[in-house]
């Protein structure tokens, strides 16, 4: 295992964050935050057309062909600042599974809209009425040749606006993935106000009708457990970029405060709280870095996903709670960049489910099969 970025990484991680710093200032992402879309559209059309968003799409479909690997630096980069858009959803939840698994049509159709920033997609993964997200309650039903959905989603980012839906449904035979249009008869959607803005949508669907070329050609239950260590780590290494711009923040202010003459950074308290974030973070970075080499290799990484998922929401949310609390009041200050980090950090620590639902999973993981060298 080469931690070490290879000059193409290293170049799309200078791109990224030239890119991102300098069309993602605060102000910029303030007024992003209170759009109803939760986007900077100047920001989501300058990464396409530096085909930042095409990172992991074909080159045949107008992306650049790489991997995950360099998908997930374009992802740490964007955690860095904290930039509003469906990068998670669009990118990894919807782009990735269609360009594995997708036919040559819909691939055709949906991927160079996404590399070029014209087309987001997202994917109802929480179901209403299931716990296990490889077994949906939402129904498909052969109809002549097509399909009718019904069914209740949770949680669907930017479904207001995402061109199409990736929708996971039970069929007669198992399970089936199908790309449902967001302006299809028989969808409605309900937004919900979260901390960070970014919209989340419960996604009902009424005798929805598709036609048979709308579901993914591969078995359901192998694409989402194809998506489900990729979308855990796709949040964990986003996690890791928002954890480690909190800090440097904060660094700076408590270098920068006095009180009582001196720097609060120079008390041994402030100081333990700070190490102890920095240990939290090298924690976090190595082992959502160490899933995003072995999925880019192509090797299993359930566990290590599992792994890197833990740390980066529990360490994460230890960062940002020690970060908040070292800026004192200023830390409550919406003005001050440091709340945002906070609202960043309490979101991907529950995306894709929390440290503790996380644990009990990775446990389950362990007990199914004894193997106990990925902790």
């Amino acid at each position: 295992m080469d931690f070490a970025f290879s000059e193409e990484q290293q170049s799309i991680r200078e791109l990224a964050r030239q890119i991102l710093e300098a069309e993602a200032p605060i102000e910029r992402v303030k007024a992003a935050e209170a759009t109803a879309g939760w986007l900077d559209d100047a920001l989501w059309n300058e990464c396409g057309g530096a085909n930042l968003l095409g990172i992991a799409v074909p080159e045949e479909f107008g992306g650049m062909g790489m991997g995950f690997a360099e998908l997930c630096v374009l992802l740490e980069e964007v955690g860095r600042v904290c930039a509003p858009g469906p990068w998670l959803p669009t990118l990894v939840a919807g782009a990735l599974p269609l360009a594995a698994f997708g036919s040559t049509a819909q691939k055709a159709k949906w991927l160079p809209a996404v590399a070029a920033g014209t087309a987001l997609l997202s994917a109802a993964l929480e179901d209403a009425d299931a716990a296990d997200p490889l077994a949906p309650a939402a129904r498909a039903e052969e109809d002549g040749d097509g399909f009718v959905l019904t069914g209740h989603k949770l949680a669907v980012p930017f479904a207001g606006s995402a061109a199409s839906l990736l929708i996971p449904a039970a069929t007669a035979d198992g399970v089936a993935v199908f790309l449902v249009p967001r302006d299809a008869s028989g969808v409605a959607t309900e937004a919900r106000v979260t901390t960070t803005g970014e919209p989340l949508f419960d996604l009902v669907l009424d005798a929805v009708r598709v036609d048979a070329d709308a579901r993914l050609p591969a078995d359901g239950r192998e694409i989402l457990a194809w998506l489900r260590p990729r979308l855990l780590t796709a949040v964990s290494v986003m996690q890791t970029g928002v954890s480690e711009r909190a800090i440097r923040i904060t660094a700076d202010y408590t270098t920068e405060r006095v009180q009582f003459g001196l720097p609060v950074g120079s008390f041994q308290a402030v100081q333990h709280r700070q190490a102890d974030s920095f240990i939290d973070l090298h924690a976090m970075r190595w082992t959502s870095w160490r899933a995003a080499w072995r999925l880019a290799e192509g090797l299993p990484a359930e566990r290590e996903a599992l792994v890197a998922k833990w740390w980066t929401a529990d360490g994460g949310s230890r960062i940002a709670n020690a970060c908040v609390h070292l800026h004192g009041g200023l830390g409550a200050d919406v003005d001050y960049p440091i709340h945002r980090y906070f609202y960043w950090s309490k979101a991907l620590e529950l995306a894709a489910g929390g440290a503790a639902e996380t644990l009990a999973a990775l446990g389950r993981d362990m007990a199914a099969d004894g193997r106990t060298e990925a902790i």
